[in-house]
């Protein structure tokens, strides 16, 4: 009879240990899953931009300050591309300032404001940044479940063994860099 049970017990946790297992590599693919959304609408960000300067230039001489910041910082958020999520999302929070300084500056261009070109990168830029955005929140959800998973008892045991390490949220530094730049003019 205790060999029944023995047998019972180790069944169970051998049958845990697998169900821990499958859970995190699940959890870690659906994070990979995320990092690569989030990757596919910041590109799609970075490609607008060379159109959208180009767009700009041609009203905005003056400004070469401003474009120059736009223009360094799309260079600074490229470097990154293969950095970790944390410095991805530094980079990413000044490429975020700099366009809004940018649209901060046309404001002051009432002919830009009407030209159909920059209304067009206008709105593809606002879809972008709310596809980026919804990217962030799917793929901070699925960090929250692997970190919940590599930490919590007993699956942290599974984790250890396995090598599972926690992932890094996908986030801006600060407040002013938080917010979305504003790219709607009326």
């Amino acid at each position: 009879m205790e060999w029944v049970i023995l047998l019972l017990v180790v069944a169970a946790v051998g049958g845990y240990a697998v169900y821990a297992y499958n859970m995190l590599v699940r959890n870690r693919q659906l994070v990979e899953e995320g990092w690569s959304g989030i990757d596919v609408q910041l590109k799609r960000r970075i490609d607008l931009i060379p159109n959208m300067l180009e767009t700009v230039k041609g009203y905005m001489a003056h400004e070469r300050e401003t474009l120059q910041a736009v223009t360094d910082a799309r260079a600074a958020v490229q470097g990154a591309q293969n950095a970790s999520p944390a410095e991805r999302g530094q980079a990413e929070g000044i490429l975020s300032g700099a366009l809004g300084r940018l649209f901060a500056v046309a404001e002051a261009y009432p002919d830009l404001k009407a030209n159909t070109n920059f209304l067009e990168f206008q709105s593809a830029l606002q879809t972008v940044e709310d596809e980026i955005q919804m990217a962030r929140r799917y793929y901070n959800g699925a960090v929250r479940n692997l970190n919940i998973a590599v930490y919590s008892f007993p699956s942290n045991v599974v984790a250890g063994a396995f090598g599972f390490k926690k992932a890094e949220y996908f986030e801006l530094d600060n407040e002013t860099e938080r917010a979305v730049p504003e790219v709607k003019f009326s």
